[in-house]
């Protein structure tokens, strides 16, 4: 991260966060904060580009989710997506779709998941009727782009989760490609195990 954040919190309560979601996370059964969510919450809620090296299994999933779900706009507002999660795998877009729907209890919250694999006319019809937030694979998110079925004139937030792994398989053309179909005024948020430099020239060009 571009600067130091000072001690974490150890509890979610110590963060800004909003009366639904402490009762979100309450139902959840979340109380403490893991190093990766108390660093990288705050910097999220405040709007700044993020650089965050987390492994799985250490609670990233709610680190980015829980800013995105604090800041969204209703469907009222706009039925476009809001934000945008690329992960590498369907399995992985499937867990973190289910993360943030639990995060989002209480709040009527739209996600679709976007990844091959899924009936393709099922993910028109979402995207049809209003998503707040997508998350999807590199190849089903480029293709919903290529076939125009995917705006992102209201995208504020983008995350790649689990960048180096994404870059491993492959994915950097579409990556690219979504990114810059995505305004240049939003927020990026980079999540990565490690940071070799295939990352670092990534979040150099888009962060």
């Amino acid at each position: 991260m571009d600067k130091p954040v000072g001690p974490p919190p150890a509890l979610f309560s110590d963060l800004d966060l909003s009366p639904v979601m402490y009762a979100a996370l309450d139902r959840a059964g979340f109380a403490h904060a893991t190093p990766i969510q108390a660093a990288l919450i705050p910097l999220a809620l405040n709007g700044e580009d993020v650089i965050g090296q987390a492994r799985t299994g250490t609670g990233k999933t709610a680190a980015f989710s829980i800013p995105i779900l604090e800041q969204l706009d209703s469907l009222d507002t706009t039925r476009d997506p809001q934000a945008i999660i690329i992960v590498p795998t369907r399995e992985l877009a499937d867990q973190v779709a289910k993360e943030a729907g639990r995060l989002a209890h209480g709040v009527p919250t739209e996600i679709a998941v976007l990844s091959g694999g899924k009936n393709m006319t099922g993910q028109l019809r979402q995207l049809q009727n209003g998503v707040q937030v997508v998350v999807g694979t590199p190849g089903r998110i480029h293709d919903h782009l290529q076939r125009g079925t995917l705006r992102t004139d209201s995208v504020w937030c983008v995350v790649l989760d689990e960048a180096d792994r994404m870059l491993d398989i492959g994915f950097r053309p579409q990556i690219e490609r979504i990114l810059r179909r995505c305004p240049r005024e939003r927020q990026t948020l980079l999540l990565s195990a490690t940071l070799p430099e295939t990352v670092r020239r990534l979040a150099e060009s888009y962060m």
